[in-house]
């Protein structure tokens, strides 16, 4: 009986200790494992920092801050959508002049002998692509807040889907940017789902569309005029702007508004949602080509798209849904080589 005993006993310790040499083993499998993901995981990380350089970061920047814009709009859908252009951008250029003229004079001097230095077929070039871009952000704008407050933020959204497409396509043929086989069926399918979803609301559909052409033609007349400080000309954007819209302002402008949150959201969209993205997006096209903004421009409508459904409660139906799949395949496809870090050939 002794006996007996005494061998279970050495049979349970030796269960025991063969029991916590696996665990031990298993342990040290998993750390093995843990170490093995944690170098690759540093690896790829490595890789995504060496090939995002501060123009890539400000592209990002730039398209997150704007994917959160409706937040700021959506307080303010009482209000006249031209009312809100008007003080958005009297507003911008009194405080973008401000900060040139007291803490930028150094680089306003550098800036004007640049421009003396200039032939007059260049410097002409150059001012006409300055107009054109405030002209351009003018009819953006207007179209956007007058869309996410008067017809839908899913179509101020279905318009950022469609304009990285619209940008590559303009650049292929203005800028000379090339384009693969299997860009051009990303082409091919968000035309696609652009007829689906006119079936939903054809509204919807002429607003994103011409939402996204305004925005396409200013990055690609940006993209070509890069000789020049970035809030330089930015400045100079919202001073044209400001020209072109004071005749139509006496007309055209409502009350003048009293409320504080008019001023406290007008403040917040001038800041944050205005002169830092533009800045930000004028820097990074100093340094990508429309293609690499282009990826990044995605971030925006997904952003936007999210919140309208999940946020603001926007009701969509199965055919805006596909409609919205469809595009997003196509921007796996459009972008896949890009993301990888390869070119077409």
């Amino acid at each position: 009986m002794g006996n007996s005993t005494y061998v279970k006993g050495n049979i349970t310790r030796i269960k025991l200790q063969v029991d916590l040499q696996r665990k031990e083993v298993d342990v040290r499998n998993l750390k093995a494992r843990i170490s093995c993901n944690l170098r690759l995981c540093l690896h790829l990380l490595k890789i995504v920092l060496m090939r995002l350089n501060k123009y890539y970061l400000s592209a990002f920047s730039a398209f997150v801050i704007w994917g959160f814009f409706s937040l700021a709009l959506k307080p303010l859908h009482n209000y006249p959508s031209l009312d809100i252009i008007f003080y958005r951008i009297f507003y911008a250029t009194i405080l973008l002049l401000g900060i040139n003229l007291i803490f930028r004079k150094k680089v306003l001097r550098n800036d004007l002998q640049v421009i003396k230095s200039m032939d007059k077929a260049a410097r002409r070039k150059t001012f006409l692509l300055t107009i054109t871009g405030g002209f351009l952000l003018i009819v953006n704008w207007f179209l956007f807040v007058y869309a996410v407050n008067h017809v839908s933020l899913k179509s101020a959204s279905f318009a950022y889907l469609i304009c990285p497409i619209l940008t590559t396509i303009l650049a292929y043929f203005i800028l000379k940017e090339k384009l693969g086989k299997w860009q051009w069926f990303a082409v091919g399918l968000s035309l696609i789902s652009c007829v689906l979803l006119s079936f939903g609301s054809i509204r919807d559909l002429i607003y994103s569309l011409v939402i996204a052409l305004s925005f396409a033609f200013y990055l690609i007349t940006q993209r070509k005029n890069n000789q020049f400080d970035r809030f330089v000309v930015l400045t100079v954007q919202m001073l044209i702007a400001s020209v072109v819209v004071i005749p139509f302002f006496p007309k055209y402008s409502g009350e003048i508004p009293t409320e504080t949150l008019f001023y406290t959201m007008l403040t917040l969209i001038v800041v944050i949602f205005t002169i830092i993205p533009l800045f930000l997006n004028l820097y990074a096209l100093k340094g990508m080509n429309s293609s690499a903004v282009g990826i990044l421009m995605y971030i925006n409508p997904l952003i936007n798209f999210f919140l309208a459904v999940f946020y603001f409660h926007e009701a969509i139906d199965a055919l805006q849904l596909i409609s919205y799949l469809i595009i997003i395949i196509s921007v796996v496809i459009f972008n896949g080589k890009a993301i990888l870090g390869k070119t077409s050939k």
